[in-house]
């Protein structure tokens, strides 16, 4: 399957284009199995269950609306025939129909932003009912987690064709643009406080940037919005001034000062799908030239310098690089340290806060970032063919 972004990876590098059609297979291949056909929904999560010997077998676990919904954005993108090979014999648009029937029953202002974005992006009948949803979790004028405001925007964008969303649309927008502080070019983990401990108010995460970036491009796309554009922009500026030299996406910032407070762990959607989708999305509403950015993220799945061979240590196990398990429909979730209660992490949260861009390297030595956590989650693929198949002209 050939689409825009598809076409100009393969111009850019051959091999690249030949390792997202790997990853695409991937995930059309793993879908079908995380698909629960008792509730018609997907599962929070497959992980590896050790069987001994070097064996392993996944299991899953829990079940997730979001990852549903995101899952239908992506799936959406596919010819109707594969859609419903994905889709437990549903089309994304009769799929989301589920999601919608569901929706009075979902408390999570997230999951319902994402069923209405999945609605908006199907061209449900029932978009309509998704935005009152919406709506009525979102009330009133505290403070939200700042991917779920994202992903409000997304939705209300996606919808802005069909149904008369302007003023919420406008609220939402504001309410990112003004999570930023002060001159920060980078989104804090919330958009006001009192949803986060001070003492890691500062501390945000990689998807406190791409949702919102990814969001405010949309706005901007689907309305002519210069600051929404700009501010985009300067986010996706910033995270690829900070990539790592292997193409890493990391993990925490420093909201306040648009530095990096912890790497690890490097997430495999990040690299493959997460990225990708936001800066493309950025790139076709008219922002910057992110493509070598992409490249080198999406190289990492196939070269980890993490995981490269050391005298003493034996590879992961399964078929394959050690991310991307072919047979088993699978890329492990992520590379980390293996610290235990996560120590390095809180450790730089709170030398951070005290002191801006502390690094207390000595911990670096100590836990060396060379784990898998050997999970797969279905809104990794979702957003996948989300980044791959879907594009501006799509």
């Amino acid at each position: 399957m050939t689409t825009p972004r598809l076409g100009a990876l393969a111009q850019e590098d051959r091999t690249l284009h030949t390792l997202a059609q790997r990853l695409l297979t991937v995930a059309e291949a793993g879908l079908p199995a995380m698909y629960r056909k008792d509730g018609d929904t997907f599962v929070f999560t497959r992980a590896a269950r050790a069987q001994g010997g070097g064996r392993w077998t996944l299991e899953d676990r829990g079940t997730s609306t979001r990852y549903a919904a995101i899952t239908a954005l992506g799936a959406r993108f596919l010819p109707e025939e594969r859609q419903r090979a994905v889709l437990g014999g549903h089309t994304a648009e009769e799929f989301t129909g589920l999601l919608v029937q569901r929706l009075p029953g979902v408390t999570n202002l997230g999951d319902a932003a994402l069923v209405a974005w999945a609605a908006a992006e199907t061209g449900h009948p029932k978009l309509s009912d998704a935005l009152d949803r919406v709506a009525a979790l979102d009330a009133d004028d505290g403070p939200r987690y700042t991917v779920e405001a994202a992903w409000v925007l997304s939705a209300l964008a996606a919808a802005r064709e069909t149904a008369d969303v302007e003023r919420p649309l406008a609220a939402a927008r504001d309410r990112l643009l003004r999570a930023r502080i002060a001159d920060s070019p980078l989104f804090p983990h919330a958009t006001a406080p009192g949803l986060v401990p001070w003492y890691r108010a500062h501390v945000s995460c990689f998807a406190d940037q791409t949702y919102p970036m990814q969001a405010l491009a949309r706005a901007h796309a689907s309305g002519d919005d210069p600051s929404a554009l700009g501010a985009a922009d300067a986010c996706a500026a910033r995270i690829c001034q900070l990539q790592g030299d292997g193409g890493q996406w990391w993990w925490h910032y420093d909201a306040r000062r648009g530095t990096v407070v912890e790497g690890y762990p490097v997430y495999s959607v990040h690299q493959h799908a997460m990225a990708p989708t936001a800066l493309f999305d950025v790139m076709e509403a008219g922002g910057g030239d992110y493509h070598r950015a992409i490249r080198d993220g999406l190289r990492w799945m196939a070269d980890t310098p993490e995981l490269a061979a050391r005298p003493g240590r034996a590879g992961p196990p399964g078929d394959g690089a050690p991310l991307i398990q072919d047979a088993s429909g699978v890329t492990w979730r992520k590379v980390y340290r293996g610290d235990p209660k996560k120590a390095v992490r809180a450790a730089r949260g709170l030398s951070t806060r005290a002191v801006p861009g502390m690094r207390l390297a000595p911990l670096d030595r100590v836990f060396r970032p060379a784990a898998v956590d050997r999970e797969c989650r279905p809104y990794e693929f979702g957003w996948m063919l989300f980044a791959w198949l879907g594009g501006a002209s799509r």
